[in-house]
C-alpha cells in the first residue's frame, strides 16, 4: 500500500471516530486480554508495596511486565 492510501485511509477513520458517540467510542475502543494469574482471582490485597512485588515477581509471567527492573 501506498504511503498516500494509507494516509487517507487514516484519516477516513479519524473522520468516523469523531462522529461516534462517547458511549460507542469506550465500548469499542478497548479489548478485554485475558492476563493468566492475576485474572484467576476476584481480587487480592497486600500489606505492604514490597510484599505485593514480591507476588508478582514469584507468580507472574515475565511478558506481562510486572517484574523487577533491571
Amino acid at each position: 500500500m501506498e504511503q498516500r492510501d494509507w494516509l487517507t485511509d487514516f484519516k477516513d477513520q479519524c473522520r468516523r471516530s469523531i462522529q461516534r458517540t462517547v458511549e460507542q467510542r469506550l465500548l469499542y475502543g478497548f479489548c478485554y486480554v485475558y492476563k493468566p494469574v492475576l485474572d484467576d482471582a476476584p481480587w487480592r490485597s497486600f500489606n505492604s508495596t514490597a510484599e505485593y512485588r514480591q507476588w508478582c515477581q514469584e507468580n507472574l509471567p515475565a511478558y506481562l511486565g510486572y517484574g523487577l527492573v533491571s
